[in-house]
């Protein structure tokens, strides 16, 4: 559930963001700000699903999908490909959101 809940919110927070940047830098109709903002809705209220003690913890594993959904959005949307250090640097904060949120924690 955690995966999805992380796939999810990083999908609906990038095209919630999106939508302001075509709004403000694409001269697009002010009316992408409402699909805009019921997507970032969406993404808070995904973020509530993750399995984690407390907030903070589960934003920051958060991050590392974000910046592997983010590269992918890069290349799907804008049709700019990745380059090997955009994909070393999505590896090591894969890695590290791993450690955050599944590293052993004390009682």
């Amino acid at each position: 559930m955690t995966a999805f809940a992380y796939i999810g919110a990083a999908l609906a927070e990038i095209a919630g963001c999106f939508a302001f940047w075509a709004w403000l830098r694409l001269d697009k109709s002010a009316w992408w700000l409402l699909p805009g903002m019921a997507s970032l809705a969406l993404f808070a209220w995904l973020l509530t699903l993750v399995d984690a003690d407390h907030a903070g913890r589960a934003y920051a594993a958060y991050g590392g999908v974000y910046i592997v959904a983010a590269l992918l959005w890069l290349w799907a949307v804008e049709g700019a490909k990745p380059d090997r250090w955009d994909l070393i640097g999505a590896l090591v904060c894969l890695g590290g959101a791993a450690i955050i949120l599944f590293g052993p924690r004390g009682a």
